[in-house]
């Protein structure tokens, strides 16, 4: 099975190392960040450092000129990733006889919704989620399918994986979140990532919803929730609890809307690339999931992309309905976490990707080899002879 290993050009610029040892581990591909979010990563072998702090989400090369005079712009990355790191970084790692695919997360900035707060999702409470732009908005749609060209279709790219592309929720992963104290399963996930942003409340209304209405529908179905009743029904219980004709008509309309944003965000990064190059979307086959594997519907995603990229660390199972829709040429990676020290098994890599094989996958992502220990990326060496 063909591989890819995650890599952020911060592992591989200024390590001259990291290319060789990135291709001996037996990829084939890496899949290199060309716009992230925030985050602090472990550089466990770099010669200079050991953290990297990225403040805030930012493009990993010099922006072009189709921003100028616009209010919604990506930012440039600080000291992490300056200059054009990640050219420098993709430079090397083709040298040292790997593709690179770009790897570009959308969705997801908490800086752009803390500038620019009109951007972000409004629950029903009224909080926003400065990390969570809002795709329904028009402003923020054109931001991003402009972002997903650019970021995608770097010199030398064969690929890119577009992550979050579409709606992002309450869920954030944040740097010190505190927001677990409440067991919030898919219905409390979903309820709590409706958003009733003007652009949303117009949304609604075009399907026959009052904004006021619903919203104070939504804060009497989480109610239980708050007291501690379980939360564990999945959609069935979203019916349930919102009543089934709003839980329907406000699924509908966000599927309408990610699909739109999807098609769109894929229509523009062809636009811009040579012949050839490929687009996947990290991807959660239940469409009304939120976060950086954006719920879609699988036969709509397959229809416009590529393929997919699947989180598969806690098994297989949500290749499934990729699979009863993949066409003979459709990419179906299946995405394992190889660090041990977040929940990764890259001791059971084989077996894994063996599982996921017989399910459908056609290829591995591993994540990620910039944040794993020696002893991991050895034992992936191992795995992928093996494959």
């Amino acid at each position: 099975m063909k591989a890819s290993a995650f890599v952020y050009p911060w592992d591989v610029n200024g390590d001259p190392e990291a290319p060789a040892r990135i291709a001996a581990l037996g990829a084939d591909q890496v899949t290199l960040a060309s716009a992230y979010h925030s985050t602090c990563a472990l550089t466990p072998r770099h010669p200079r450092h050991r953290i990297v702090t990225a403040e805030h989400a930012a493009v990993l090369y010099p922006a072009d000129d189709r921003w100028a005079d616009r209010a919604l712009r990506p930012y440039p990355a600080g000291d992490w990733a300056p200059g054009d790191a990640y050219g420098e970084a993709a430079e090397a790692l083709t040298a040292a006889g790997l593709d690179v695919h770009t790897w570009v997360v959308l969705a997801h900035n908490s800086r752009l919704g803390t500038e620019h707060p009109q951007t972000s999702v409004v629950n029903a409470y009224g909080d926003r989620y400065p990390w969570a732009p809002c795709i329904a908005q028009p402003a923020t749609r054109a931001y991003l399918l402009d972002l997903a060209a650019e970021a995608a279709v770097r010199p030398g790219a064969r690929g890119t994986e577009l992550e979050s592309l579409g709606w992002y929720g309450l869920a954030h992963l944040h740097a010190h979140d505190k927001t677990a104290g409440v067991g919030l399963g898919d219905v409390g996930q979903y309820l709590m990532s409706l958003c009733f942003c003007p652009a949303c409340g117009a949304g609604y209304a075009q399907i026959g919803l009052d904004s006021g209405e619903l919203s104070a529908a939504v804060r009497t179905a989480l109610e239980p929730l708050w007291r501690g009743a379980p939360d564990d029904g999945g959609w069935a219980a979203v019916e349930k609890l919102l009543g089934e004709p709003a839980a329907a008509a406000t699924r509908a309309w966000r599927d309408e809307t990610a699909r739109g944003l999807q098609a769109d965000a894929v229509a523009a990064v062809r636009a811009a690339a040579p012949d050839g190059f490929q687009v996947l979307l990290h991807a959660d086959p239940v469409s009304y999931h939120c976060g950086a594997n954006a719920g879609v519907d699988p036969a709509h995603a397959l229809s416009v992309a590529d393929g997919v990229v699947v989180p598969c660390t806690g098994g297989p199972d949500l290749l499934t309905p990729f699979a009863e829709r993949a066409r003979e040429d459709t990419v179906l990676a299946a995405n394992l976490t190889v660090v041990s020290g977040l929940g990764g098994s890259p001791g059971t890599l084989a077996a894994d990707a063996a599982r996921a094989r017989d399910l459908g996958a056609t290829e591995l992502r591993l994540y990620h080899a910039g944040l794993a220990s020696d002893a991991d990326l050895s034992a992936v060496r191992e795995a992928l002879a093996a494959l």
